[in-house]
């Protein structure tokens, strides 16, 4: 072996290797050599009392197989371990054979926001903005904690806690460090975390356990609101049965017809008419009696159910809406699963079949709808458009890129969204805000509504900053077709 490359260990392996040699045994054993080389070598005894002896080289054989290795074990694009290192290392550290002095803590973490980095700068910077991410936590662990990446926004941390207070604490570090602005190729980016925390043994000492506690807390904790953290709670279980139950409701509710769509007048405020009417689903639930979209929309939208409620609606709306006098309008809101499909095609059917003139339908669409794909979604808005429909941009004034889709496509209407409107009488700020907003309308030939009038004097104020139309319960709460 050569000098200067042997390891410090070399004088103490060439002694076993002498006894090895002086008893004749075969033997086969490894070294790594100070330059980092990894021999592998054999020493076969010979019948005449010598012996052979074969070393090879098998550094980049081993390099491979510990490449592979760590592959399998860790995220490609952050380097954190991943769900599998991270399942293992839970149900060590949480076996109930263990004997722990303190918690073992699952923080379950999941990015707010960032969908929209991806949408607006790409795929690339997405994933360094993850990379980022992944440092920042990285820097906030202690000696014995870990930090994984599940997948896509989705991280996870393990950490060992005296008390449900450090716990606590930690998410909150976590939250407020991830908050913090990151710069990518000039791009000034804020996102935010949500985080759902299961506690071990507190909660169980199974893995799966402790991953679907940590998701069921981290559900109710985005429910709150961004930038928030929520410990499981035993009532999260039942509360995720009754969820469950739900999507199964949910399911037969179309097959079984007991979806209704109700109608919100749209009241022209020069000619004190009504012009048209938004078309609003409610499911008429066997046991429950009825329920509004707030309950089972967003469900509808996590079970891939959406796009056919959705096409439903339309064809309703457009039925019903062919029957009232002639120059009535009717409202449909279209969602982001809706633009996946070959919706064009869709709305050209359900106006034939209903026997309704394009230029009685107005498609609503929000920003979130504008977010996802959006050339793809102006694409398909403007195949609409050709149909003879109208389109407006619902919500307007509570996402930060308003203005610039209304550069991008000629929206027929903008719809004020109710938070505005409820504020007018009491905020000078939003009287300002729908002020604002009827100007910039009429400077560009848009109509404006005013949602959610619900008092004669935010009627009075919503017709003297020049609104065109209102819509709210001051003139009618959505109702039965019938009526």
């Amino acid at each position: 072996m050569d000098t200067g490359v042997a390891s410090d260990t070399a004088d103490e392996l060439y002694r076993i290797r002498r006894e090895i040699i002086a008893a004749c045994y075969p033997t086969t054993y490894c070294e790594t050599l100070a330059d980092g080389r990894i021999i592998d070598i054999w020493h076969r005894p010979m019948a005449d009392g010598g012996w052979v002896s074969t070393y090879d080289d098998v550094t980049e054989r081993r390099q491979a197989e510990s490449r592979i290795a760590f592959m399998a074990t860790h995220d490609a694009l952050t380097s954190l371990p991943n769900r599998a290192l991270l399942r293992d290392r839970l149900s060590r550290l949480a076996s109930p054979n263990e004997n722990h002095e303190s918690l073992t803590a699952l923080l379950l973490i999941d990015l707010d926001r960032f969908k929209e980095v991806n949408d607006t700068l790409g795929h690339a910077a997405g994933d360094k903005l993850l990379r980022l991410v992944a440092l920042r936590l990285q820097a906030l662990l202690g000696r014995q904690d870990l930090a994984a990446r599940l997948g896509g926004d989705e991280f996870a941390i393990l950490h060992h806690a005296t008390d449900a207070g450090g716990t606590a604490a930690l998410a909150q570090r976590i939250i407020d460090a991830l908050v913090a602005p990151y710069e990518l190729d000039g791009n000034r980016v804020n996102v935010g975390a949500s985080i759902g925390i299961s506690l071990a043994p507190v909660d169980g000492s199974d893995p799966e356990v402790l991953l679907t506690s940590a998701d069921l807390a981290l559900y109710r904790a985005k429910s709150r609101g961004r930038g928030n953290f929520a410990f499981f709670e035993s009532d999260m279980t039942a509360s995720a049965h009754r969820r469950r139950v739900l999507e199964l409701e949910l399911q037969q509710a179309l097959l079984l017809g007991q979806f209704e769509v109700h109608y919100q007048p749209q009241v022209n405020l020069k000619t004190e008419q009504v012009t048209g009417a938004e078309a609003l689903i409610r499911w008429r639930h066997p046991a429950r009696g009825l329920v509004g979209p707030e309950e089972f929309i967003s469900i509808a939208e996590e079970v891939g159910l959406i796009a056919p409620i959705g096409e439903w609606v339309m064809r309703q709306a457009c039925h019903d809406a062919a029957r009232w006098r002639d120059g009535m309008r009717v409202a449909v809101n279209l969602s982001a699963a809706q633009f996946r499909t070959n919706l064009a095609e869709m709305v050209t059917s359900a106006l034939v079949t209903g026997g309704l003139p394009p230029t009685r339908l107005e498609l609503e669409v929000t920003e979130s709808v504008l977010l996802e794909e959006t050339e793809a979604t102006l694409r398909t808005l403007r195949q609409l458009r050709t149909l003879g429909v109208r389109i407006s941009l619902d919500d307007f004034g509570t996402g930060y890129s308003s203005l610039r889709y209304l550069r991008a496509f000629p929206f027929d209407k903008i719809k004020i969204d109710r938070s505005f409107v409820g504020e007018i009488a009491a905020d000078a700020h939003g009287a300002a805000i729908v002020q604002a907003i009827a100007n910039l309308a009429a400077s560009i030939g848009i109509e404006t509504t005013a949602e959610g009038v619900e008092t004669k004097e935010q009627l009075d104020l919503i017709r003297s900053k020049g609104c065109t139309e209102v819509q709210g319960f001051y003139f009618s709460p959505p109702r039965p077709v019938s009526e």
